[in-house]
C-alpha cells in the first residue's frame, strides 16, 4: 500500500510502498478514506513529542471501511464504515482505567504515534476502539470529529455550564465545539492571533458573538476559557479576563511554557487545568450529538502524497476549519 513515512522529526515525509498490515485478534483491517490532519501530528514531525514508534505513520482522525476482521471481533463486520481516533488500546487494569480514566494509563498506546496511523491507503486497528460514524457525515467532513471534535467536547465539558466562553486559537478543533456550544446555549468570544481578520470573521460567522486579537481584553468577563493555541502566554491571557470562579481549559498535548503570573490572577477560586487524550464514553456522547447540533466542518482536502503540504499549511495558519488527506 501507499503511505507516506516520518522517518525521523524535521525531516519531510517519505512516499513508501509498504506492505498492508493483517489484522491480529480483535482487530479491524481498514481501507482509508479520509484522515485529518491535527496539529498533535505537525509536534510529532516537529520532535515536540519525543517518543513517537519510528518509522511512522502519522495521523488519528481516521474514516474507512473494515475490510476484514480479526479473531474475535463481533462488532463490526466486513462493510462497515468507522472512525479511529487517538486513543488506539489501554491496558484496563491499572488504577486509572479501573477507575473510569482510561485517558490517563499509564501504558496506553496512540494512533499515529505508538501504532501506525491515517497517512496510508490502509491500517490496523484494535476494534474495541473503533467507532461507527452517523450517517449524516460524508467521509472526508467526518475526519475532524475523531479527534478535533472528540478533545475539544472532553474540554468543554470541563468548563462546566459556563454561560460565558473564550476560546483561543480559532482552527480546527475551536470552530467545531464553538458550535456545540452555541448549540447549549452559550456565548462564545473567540480569540485569534493578532490581525488575523479573517479567522475572527470564520469564527463570527460560527455563532460567535465576539471575535477579537487573543492579546485584547473581551466586552466582558468570561466564566471559562478552551485554549487550543499551543501558546503557554495564552494561559496568563485568559486568567486576565476570568470572572471569579472561572476555568482556563489548555486542550493540546503541547504547549510552550507558561509565564510566571501574579497569584492574584489566580486567586478567587480560578483554575488551570489540562486535557489529556480521551475516553471512549467521551467518543460515544460526542458522535451521539454532533448529528444534533448538527456539527458543520469545514474542510480543505489534499491528496495523500500532499500531506507535508497540508502540515505546513496549518503550521504557517493558512486553514479555515481541517486540513484533510483523501488517500
Amino acid at each position: 500500500m501507499n503511505a507516506m513515512l516520518l522517518e525521523s522529526a524535521r525531516r519531510p515525509l517519505r512516499a513508501a510502498g509498504i506492505a498492508t498490515p493483517q489484522p491480529g485478534p480483535g482487530q479491524l483491517l481498514i481501507k482509508i478514506s479520509a484522515c485529518g490532519v491535527c496539529r498533535t501530528d505537525l509536534h510529532i514531525f516537529d520532535g515536540e513529542l519525543a517518543r513517537p514508534k519510528l518509522p511512522l505513520v502519522l495521523g488519528h482522525e481516521i474514516i474507512g471501511v473494515v475490510e476484514q476482521t480479526g479473531e474475535g471481533v463481533d462488532a463490526f463486520a466486513a462493510g462497515d464504515r468507522v472512525g479511529v481516533p487517538w486513543l488506539g488500546w489501554v491496558d484496563g487494569t491499572c488504577v486509572y482505567c479501573r477507575s473510569g480514566r482510561e485517558n490517563l494509563c499509564e501504558h496506553a498506546k496512540f494512533t499515529g504515534y505508538d501504532i501506525d496511523g491515517g497517512y496510508a491507503q490502509n491500517t490496523v486497528a484494535n476494534a474495541a476502539y473503533c467507532f461507527p460514524i452517523p450517517s449524516v457525515f460524508d467521509d472526508a467532513h467526518a475526519a475532524p470529529l475523531m479527534c478535533a471534535g472528540l478533545i475539544s467536547y472532553r474540554g468543554l465539558r470541563m468548563t462546566g455550564d459556563a454561560p460565558r466562553l473564550g476560546i483561543y486559537g480559532f482552527g480546527a478543533a475551536a470552530h467545531i465545539i464553538a458550535q456545540v456550544a452555541r448549540h447549549q446555549g452559550r456565548r462564545v468570544f473567540a480569540f485569534t492571533r493578532p490581525g488575523d481578520h479573517r479567522g475572527q470573521s470564520f469564527a463570527l460567522e460560527l455563532g460567535a458573538v465576539w471575535a477579537g486579537d487573543s492579546d485584547t481584553a473581551p466586552p466582558e468577563p468570561l466564566d471559562a476559557a478552551i485554549i487550543f493555541a499551543p501558546v503557554g502566554g495564552l494561559v496568563v491571557s485568559a486568567l486576565r479576563v476570568l470572572a471569579r470562579g472561572g476555568v482556563v481549559v489548555c486542550a493540546g498535548i503541547h504547549m510552550s511554557d507558561i509565564p510566571s503570573f501574579p497569584y492574584d490572577l489566580l486567586w478567587e477560586e480560578r483554575q488551570v487545568r489540562s486535557v489529556a487524550n480521551l475516553t471512549r464514553d467521551d467518543a460515544r456522547e460526542f458522535l451521539r450529538i454532533a448529528p444534533q447540533v448538527p456539527v458543520r466542518t469545514v474542510i480543505r482536502t489534499y491528496a495523500l502524497e500532499r500531506a507535508s503540504e497540508a502540515l505546513d499549511d496549518l503550521r504557517a495558519g493558512r486553514l479555515e476549519g481541517a486540513a484533510v488527506l483523501t488517500p
